[in-house]
């Protein structure tokens, strides 16, 4: 299996990278959308980088449009709502599939890795409520979803899209993960 920083991605200037270009500091990887209920979600990533990128962390925004179409911008669309919105400063990467038969290799390697999701139950139970078929977690569930990789490149937890960037869960989890540098 391709290490998941291996995979190759490209940042929304068109610059192709792979996440190794973070290697050593810890990730959050989060699939993004401009026009979701979830989307003011972007001040409390921002303000969790701004906290805490001098101790090693990277959040990694990946645009997508799988969930009824709240990702429809091209790139230079997104970043810029991002930056105008949000003030967003950490990367943002090009717009990927993150489910389905066209998924990405990355989100192929994430959701596959078996770490299990914390927190999903609430927001399963409201798609539900929508009428929304749920996915498993083979599969992301809806924009927001959050990957955290560790130093040593390893998946080390999965969160639900509806727990923020500011949730005591979240939060334990990324600074766990930077005190080992």
């Amino acid at each position: 299996m391709t290490d998941i920083l291996d995979i190759p991605v490209k940042l929304a200037d068109g610059r192709e990278t792979s996440l190794a270009e973070y290697k050593g500091k810890v990730m959050l990887v989060v699939n993004v959308a401009s026009k979701c209920g979830l989307t003011k979600q972007y001040e409390g990533l921002e303000k969790l980088y701004e906290d805490k990128q001098g101790d090693g962390l990277v959040i990694a925004a990946f645009p997508a449009n799988n969930f009824k179409g709240q990702e429809p911008g091209s790139d230079a669309e997104i970043v810029e709502f991002c930056q105008l919105t949000y003030d967003v400063k950490f990367p943002i990467f090009s717009k990927v599939s993150v489910k389905g038969e066209d998924k990405h290799p990355l989100y192929k390697g994430l959701t596959g890795s078996g770490v299990p999701t914390t927190g999903d139950g609430p927001m399963k139970e409201r798609l539900r409520g929508f009428g929304m078929e749920v996915a498993d977690d083979a599969e992301i569930v809806w924009n927001f979803e959050k990957f955290l990789i560790g130093r040593d490149g390893e998946i080390k937890a999965r969160f639900a899209p509806d727990v923020t960037a500011d949730d005591s869960r979240l939060v334990g989890a990324v600074e766990k993960e930077l005190a080992k540098g």
